[in-house]
């Protein structure tokens, strides 16, 4: 038998090395690009369920994860429960949000590094009322869990937002509550047909007019999350300050009504989104956000004193219009949104069904300020924050990722 060539062993096993060292190289460079490449729907995701409904199902006891406390730098005071020391904050965040169909497993929180890097160099909109607003500050403080040198960012026409800089992540609130344009005319400013008894003046609304502070953005965002309803109201527009729908420049004859009103805007609004926001923009609706005045109206002693979500038999005795309740304005709203949008490319983020349930969740008395209830009545519309909305961040979330994947 010849010896053993020791170069020919050497040479061997240099080639195995060099072999291996390709394998991991190439697994490393492969598991890089796998990081930062854009999520997709994948079995972790509730939505590769096709059963799965995230607004639909129960609310569990089954404590969520504490993203944020009271030191958020993008509160608002009034939602700010834990500085103002509502009681029972840690009985509004036991609960999580089980969907049904989704597995069978409570709705997974966000994951805010995961999300923005996921969102890297993108830019998130909401435009609407400060129930939208109670849904960005959740957002913003939730992701700022992830990048702490996130800071205030209010260019754009943006009423409030945060950029956050690691990311490259831009999300904002523009304030436009009835998403057209309107604007206070007192009655010596006023057509003679408005000069009436009583009537101190009246708000114009252009029908045809995105209000000013979201028309110039459309092209800015990449996720645009719209909503309107709660200041349609007489309570917001009495009968001495009514609203007044105008076309072209001109008043609308016959005068049209609150809810005719309402009507005429979204359907004028939503034909402006989908001839002047891109195609690519991911755009959702969110439905109306339930209020919770038990005994009266919020100027009439109602109250939210609650200390545990209501049942699902408790939901149509205060939510269904024919039993004409002081809370069955966001049913009623949300018949005409779903109506608006059929057929539209804006999807319906279908967050009432879950909320009606949290009557426990509100700052109602807890406002921070010692006169607030006094003057403004108990706040049983907005939320606590920690609290609902924060579920509303993870169900947003999971649909923009999904989206984002899927298109």
């Amino acid at each position: 038998m010849k010896p053993r060539d020791p170069h020919r062993s050497l040479k061997s096993s240099l080639c195995f090395s060099a072999i291996i060292a390709i394998l991991l190289s190439s697994f490393a460079l492969l598991y890089s690009t796998t990081l930062l490449l854009p999520p997709s729907p994948s079995s972790s995701s509730p939505l590769s369920n096709a059963a799965c409904d995230l607004f639909s199902g129960q609310w569990i006891i089954f404590p969520r994860p504490a993203l944020y406390d009271a030191s958020c730098p993008f509160h608002r005071n009034a939602w700010n429960c834990y500085r103002n020391d509502r009681d029972g904050m840690a009985s509004i965040n036991a609960f999580s949000w089980l969907p049904n169909g989704c597995g069978g497993s409570p709705l997974p929180p966000i994951d805010p590094a995961a999300f923005l890097s996921s969102m890297r160099g993108r830019r998130i909109g909401f435009v609407g009322d400060s129930l939208n607003e109670n849904f960005l500050v959740a957002f913003l403080c939730a992701l700022h869990s992830a990048d702490p040198g996130a800071r205030k960012w209010k260019r754009k026409g943006a009423w409030r937002g945060g950029y956050f800089p690691t990311f490259d992540v831009t999300v904002a609130y523009h304030r436009a509550v009835l998403l057209a344009r309107y604007r206070w005319q007192p009655v010596e400013n006023s057509s003679a047909s408005f000069h009436e008894d009583g009537l101190k003046g009246i708000y114009r609304v252009d029908v045809d007019v995105p209000a000013d502070d979201w028309v110039n953005v459309t092209n800015f965002y990449d996720v645009l999350v719209f909503n309107t309803g709660h200041w349609w109201g007489s309570d917001k527009f009495p009968k001495e300050t009514p609203l007044v729908f105008f076309k072209d420049g001109k008043p609308i004859v016959p005068a049209l009504g609150i809810v005719d009103g309402l009507k005429v805007v979204l359907k004028s609004m939503i034909s402006y989104i989908e001839k002047e926001v891109p195609k690519r923009t991911l755009k959702y609706w969110r439905s109306q956000s339930p209020r919770h005045f038990h005994g009266g109206e919020w100027d009439h002693n109602g109250s939210c004193l609650f200390t545990k979500p209501l049942s699902a038999g408790e939901l149509d005795s205060w939510f269904d219009p024919g039993n004409k309740g002081v809370n069955k304005e966001a049913r009623e709203v949300n018949f005409l949104i779903k109506e608006a949008i059929d057929g539209r490319d804006i999807q319906l983020l279908n967050l009432t069904h879950m909320s009606e349930f949290r009557a426990d969740a509100h700052p109602a008395i807890w406002l921070g300020k010692k006169d607030a209830v006094a003057i403004w009545g108990q706040d049983c519309m907005h939320w606590c924050l920690p609290g609902v909305p924060d579920t509303w961040v993870d169900i947003l979330a999971t649909k923009i990722i999904h989206d984002f994947g899927a298109g």
